[in-house]
This record gives structure tokens, sequence and C-alpha cells, in this order.
């Protein structure tokens, strides 16, 4: 992160004139907030809105000139505690306001500083080490030296393929790429953006995770200015403090989760996934059973993926500039020969088969489950399992076997009242329960 220009970007507005977006939009705010809340004081508005309390006051005393609001209380502290409630006009520009968005929350900032944070935030490579990458994969078993073939992509921060037959842990793989990559330097983001006169919300409480106050220090001190043996931290409260998101789609995929989508009620855009992803990592799960096809996902981030850079268009047909910058992975236990062209797979950095374990990782990785389901580990009934249900019938590993096999062992050890344990009988039982051989 280059720390010099996001201090830049971050630094708190102090006058109005100041302001980066219309005073129309925030005075609309301030009407949507009034109408719902009855009164509202300064203090409230500069939480809700996170604008400092001087550019709101001189707003509201505007407002209070026009006859739009009025002073319900008086504080002891000057104007920067009023509490204001709106007149009969300013109930007549609330409703308006409703008419152009439902939209109330913290203040939108400028596309363009939103544009210049992310490159900020997003310009130098990560520098995730072996020790790290190895420690986010410790909890599987892997062939030697796998991370060698993941951490390099991870640092790139470019794209990642994997693929291979299923149950042998794509998924798990990129969920701990994920964690790996929120454990890195966290990220500020607004909770919307503002371009061509309307609003985008690039929040989403299901991707966006705050940083917990506590966790705050340790990465904002070059935000901080002391002032009498205190600190504080000089900021546009605007924006906040995120781990690096991770947005994991599968099957459900669409062409309009993509670009974006006006939600006629509220009158706001909602961001595309990719946008929610920037700064972190884009899972695209079981890849080549959404409802687009990889033809028609190719075409539309092809520029992006070369380029680093998305097009998205209003509905007023404006054309808009924003960075594309995140891991893309792809999952998928399909033929990547059958799935995509080479033109595809040209633009995919890095390619990473997770394949089915052989006899020595498939028998680690029973050993790890009887370890974590707490069931006795006996040697006699693994060989058997060797022998009958994948030697004799040539059947194919997959990494997930022994977990289903032992919890199904653990679901007729209870049924029947019995204390854990494996032998070949239930072995057998459990096998003929699970696999299904016509």
């Amino acid at each position: 992160m280059s720390i010099a220009q996001i201090t830049e970007i971050l630094s708190p507005i102090t006058t109005t004139d100041e302001l980066d977006v219309s005073v129309g939009l925030v005075q609309d705010i301030i009407f949507r907030l009034l109408f719902n809340e009855g009164a509202v004081s300064v203090g409230r508005f500069a939480e809700t809105l996170g604008l400092p309390g001087r550019i709101l006051d001189d707003l509201l005393s505007k407002m209070k000139q026009e006859h739009l609001v009025e002073i319900t209380k008086a504080g002891t502290l000057g104007s920067l505690s009023f509490t204001y409630s709106l007149t009969e006009a300013g109930t007549k520009r609330a409703r308006d306001a409703f008419e152009r968005s439902q939209y109330v929350g913290l203040a939108p900032v400028p596309l363009e500083s939103y544009n210049a944070a992310i490159l900020a935030q997003t310009s130098e490579t990560q520098r995730i080490t072996p020790e790290q990458v190895q420690a986010s994969l410790n909890h599987l078993i892997l062939p030697d030296n796998f991370h060698r073939r993941i951490g390099p992509a991870v640092n790139s921060g470019s794209s990642l393929f994997l693929y291979g037959p299923p149950g042998n842990g794509k998924t798990t793989i990129a969920q701990a790429i994920a964690s790996l990559l929120s454990k890195d330097a966290p990220i500020w983001l607004p909770e919307a953006v503002t371009a061509g006169g309307q609003i985008i919300r690039i929040f989403d409480p299901l991707i966006h995770e705050p940083i917990q106050h506590e966790e705050m220090p340790f990465y904002t001190t070059a935000f901080t200015s002391t002032l009498n043996g205190s600190s504080k931290l000089r900021i546009d409260k605007r924006w906040r403090l995120f781990k690096r998101p991770s947005v994991m789609v599968g099957g459900e995929l669409t062409m309009e989760s993509l670009d974006l989508r006006f939600e006629p009620v509220a009158k706001v855009y909602e961001a595309p996934l990719q946008l929610k992803a920037n700064g972190g990592m884009f899972l695209i799960d079981d890849f080549g059973r959404q409802q687009i096809s990889p033809q028609q996902l190719l075409n539309r981030w092809i520029v992006p993926l070369e380029s680093g850079i998305d097009f998205l268009r209003l509905q007023s047909g404006q054309s808009l500039e924003v960075p594309f910058r995140q891991l893309i992975v792809f999952s998928t236990n399909l033929d990547p020969s059958e799935l995509v062209d080479d033109a595809f797979l040209r633009r995919i950095q890095m390619k990473v088969e997770v394949g089915g374990p052989d006899e020595r990782l498939f028998y680690q990785i029973f050993l790890r489950m009887c370890e974590i389901i707490k069931i006795p580990f006996d040697k006699k009934s693994f060989v058997h399992l060797l022998q009958k249900w994948y030697r004799e019938p040539n059947r194919t590993m997959q990494s997930v076997h022994p977990r289903d096999i032992i919890k199904t062992v653990v679901a007729l050890c209870n049924y029947e009242g019995i204390d854990y344990q494996l032998t070949p009988e239930l072995i057998d039982e459990a096998c003929t329960s699970y696999f299904v051989d016509m």
C-alpha cells in the first residue's frame, strides 16, 4: 500500500467548500433521515453521514434560513448541540428526496476517489511467505511442496485456475486462500460511491467484515495525530477499515450479477460482485456449471483480465471506468480442455491440478480423520478398506472419502449403542451405504 497516496485520499474534509459531492445529494440524505426519525441532533447527522459536525451545522443553518428545518432543542454547547426537525416545506422536500432515492447512510464518495484508493491499496504485489501459505493449508493433507503452486499466484494477485476430479479439496484450498488474504493488510472502503448523479452501494454486510475497534490501532498509525497526549484518528469517516473481501459464487452466477444493478424500490445501484471483491478474492466455484457459459464469462472479462480495468454502465448510458483488482480463482471438476479454449487459459496466469491422493496420502488423510472424529485407528480395517473397496474394483481415491466413510461408521456405532470402533464388518457396511456401484 502507498501510505502517502492513501493518506491524502482519506484525509478528512473540514469545510463545506471542500465537500467533494453535490450539496443537493447530502441534503437529500439529511431530509430522508429527518423524515424517518422526526428529530435529529447534529451529532446523529455526523454519525450517520460520516461528515464533520461543522459541515453539517453549515448545511442545516442554510436549510433553516430557507425554512426547511427548524430547531426543536437547543443544547448548551452552541449550534453543534442543536436538534432539528422538518418544517411543512421541508416535509415536502423530503418526499421529493425519497422519489430520487431511499438511501440513508454514510455520504457517498466520488467514484474518482474510490478508484484512486483501490489503486493505491493494490499497486504493490502481495508479500505472503511460504510459511504463511503452508500454515493456511496445514489442515489439509496435500502432496509435498503443493504450497509452491499456490503461493506465487496469491502474491501475483491476478488469477488462478484450480481443476481436477471432485472431492479432493479445491473449494477448501480456495477458502484457505481467502482466509490468508483476510489476514493481510486490511483495506479502506466507502459504503457507497456517486457517479453521474447516482449512488452506487459498495458495502455488503455478507462480504465486507469491518476491522474491530481493538484491532484498528495496528493498522492506523499513519492516520493518527497526537494532541495533548492523546491520539486521534485523522481520517474521512466516510471510509471504513475492512478485512480483505472474499466473494464466492457457484452455479447461481448470472451475467446480471456482473453488472450494475438498479434497485427500483431503493433507487440506488448495487455494485457488481467483482467490484465488491476489489482488493480481495473472487472465487467462481463449480466453474462451467453456471447459468452463463464460460464463453460468455470470457467475453465479459477479457478486457478486465488483461488491463485491470472494468467498464460499467448506468441506465442513462453513461459508462464508468473502475479498477478490476482482485485475485480471480476458477475452480472446476470438468475437463479444462473441453470447458474453455486456449484464449481463456492464456489469460489465467497459473493453473493448478488438484488430483486424487495416492495410497500414502490416503492413509495420512484417514489417520487425520480418525484423530479429528476421535475414533481409534485400526490398521487391519484400513488394509481391508484399501483391498476390497479400492484395489479390487479399481476405484479412484478421493480426499473426501476417509471423512465420509468414518462418519458413516460413527453413525452405525451410535445406532447400535456401541463404542466408536473400526472393524472390517463396519467398513463394509459403511462403504455399501456410501458407494453406488451399478
